[in-house]
Parts: structure tokens; sequence; C-alpha cells
């Protein structure tokens, strides 16, 4: 399927709930958030059918996000009926990796095919800082079961914040001399807790270090490389490289409401909705693909939601 400007949507982000864990300052209010009453939420079988009804349309990849998918109870059925879907070519899930150590395996039997993790930092006392909550030591920890459990292509996704990590990107970056995964440094938007005062442009990666080579593009993503390094660095620049022209992806966050892009305030709703009414709601949602977003010139994104309620 295409949107208006005959962009091919091939990537579903669908999210399976708005609770975490972790109260990370740019993501979410100290207090962290309310927990909804059980029937605001898509159920397990709703989220399958939003996402076997988006396949059918086009999408090949879908990732599973939150908030935190892995505190979402039932998720690893949700993981078991999105990778049986005909046509699904690419399970992907994103976490903060608290509870991967417990998960990793389990994940990996209901089908999960990557895995992205965040982390902002590598310091213990900075991550706690950061998080309110959380251990560095867990996601470490997660990190490890990962690979023991023989994901592959681990990303590691690392939010660019002026004054609080720009002395690790070296240490970040020296992680893909070592190992097999991808450090993806994301340029922090303007949305939900997000301030502009922290923002840091991706280009102080390349600054940072020097001895990087460029290496390809993948979807929104300008990957380098450290010459001999075993990983990939990328570089997510949605501020000072818009990237909107190769947006292929919609989202549906954890209530059933698709979004046509993350910074737009428009909302189709799908719940209630199944088969050729499920379909055409779809439809409808990709037809209201903006161009692009408009941060740059406003400062700020028409979201209308923190991060955590829309998946990201």
């Amino acid at each position: 399927m295409k949107d208006a400007c005959a962009r091919e949507i091939t990537y579903l982000r669908l999210s399976v709930t708005d609770l975490c864990d972790l109260r990370c300052r740019y993501c979410m209010p100290a207090e962290g958030v309310d927990k909804r009453p059980h029937g605001e939420i898509c159920s397990v079988e709703e989220l399958v059918e939003i996402a076997r009804q988006a396949v059918s349309l086009g999408v090949r990849k879908v990732r599973l996000t939150g908030g935190e998918p892995l505190v979402r109870r039932g998720i690893l059925e949700i993981c078991r009926g999105v990778a049986a879907l005909e046509g699904v070519e690419e399970l992907c899930l994103t976490t903060n990796g608290t509870a991967l150590a417990r998960l990793a395996v389990p994940l990996r039997e209901a089908g999960v095919t990557r895995l992205n993790v965040s982390l902002d930092t590598l310091r213990p006392d900075r991550f706690a800082h950061m998080t309110r909550v959380g251990r560095l030591e867990d996601v470490l920890a997660g990190l490890e079961a990962a690979r023991g459990a023989g994901f592959a292509g681990t990303k590691v996704n690392v939010v660019l914040m002026k004054g609080f990590n720009e002395d690790e990107i070296a240490d970040f970056v020296d992680l893909t001399r070592r190992y097999p995964l991808e450090v993806r440094f994301i340029e922090l938007m303007p949305i939900g807790e997000g301030i502009r005062e922290d923002f840091l442009p991706a280009s102080a990666v390349l600054e940072a270090v020097p001895e990087l080579e460029p290496a390809d593009v993948s979807g929104v993503t300008r990957r380098y490389r450290v010459p001999g390094g075993a990983g990939r660095v990328g570089l997510i620049e949605p501020m000072s490289h818009r990237f909107c022209a190769a947006c292929d992806r919609i989202r549906v966050t954890a209530d059933g409401r698709l979004k046509p892009c993350l910074h737009s305030d428009r909302e189709i709703p799908l719940r209630g909705l199944a088969g050729e009414a499920l379909r055409q709601a779809i439809l409808e949602g990709v037809a209201a693909k903006p161009p692009r977003h408009y941060m740059v010139e406003t400062g700020r994104s028409d979201a209308a939601r923190n991060m955590n309620q829309i998946g990201g």
C-alpha cells in the first residue's frame, strides 16, 4: 500500500502497553503513568488482528513497542500470534532490557527475530539518575542473555543528550569494535518530556570519532563503521536531516488508534473493527500520512501524547 506521497508502507510499529518499569526523564513524568482500565487497552486478540489486516495490505515488518512491551501481560502470546501471520518477514521488539535476562529465550522461541535495546549511558550512576528507578547491570545482563539466546543484529538505541552522554559517544562506538552490534545514536525530539535545550546533533558522533567510515543507509539510518570493527554505528537524525521522504511506517497505540505520523495529532480509531472495516480504517490512516513533520520550524511535536503512549 502507498500513501498520498507514493511512499510504500511496509512497517507497522504496534504498541502493546503505555506502561514502563523505568521513568526516563525525557520520556515519562517522575510519578510514572496511571494504569488504565483493562478495557481501554487492546487485547491480545485485537493486537494480532490489527497486525493481520496490516500484513494483508502489504506490511512486512512488525515491531512491538511500549511503554515497555515486556511488562505487558501476554507479551509472549502476542509475539507468537504476530510471528505466525503469513507475510510477516521480520518481528522485532524494542525494550529497555531490564527483563531480557529472564525473557530472551522465551522471546526467541515465540518468534521474535531481532531486538532493539534502549540504553543511553554506560555509567551506573547516570543510568540511575536518568531512569530514576533502574539498574544498569540489569540491562547489561539482558544484552548478554540476548546474545546467548541466539539473537543476531541486536541494535542499541542511544538518545543523544547535551550535557548528559556526549562524553560517552566514543565508549558506545567502542562496543561496535568488539561486538556485532549496531549502536544507533538518535537525536532527541521535542516531544513529551524531551526539551530542546538538551538537543545534540548526530554530527557530534562523527566529530567525536573521526575515524568512522560511511557504510550504507538502512531505512532512516545512516550507517558507519570503525575500520576492522565487528559492528556498525547508526545515525538517526529526525531534526538535522529530516528523513520523512523515506518513511515507510505507521504506528498503532496500545489503545488501538492508528497514528499516520509520530508527530501528527491525527489518529484513526481501530478498536471494535475487524475484517474489511479494519482494512479500510488502516488505509484511511495511510492516506492521512503528512508529507513531513514541522518540528524544525515550530520547535515542538504535534503528537499530543508522550512517547510512552505512542510507541516511538
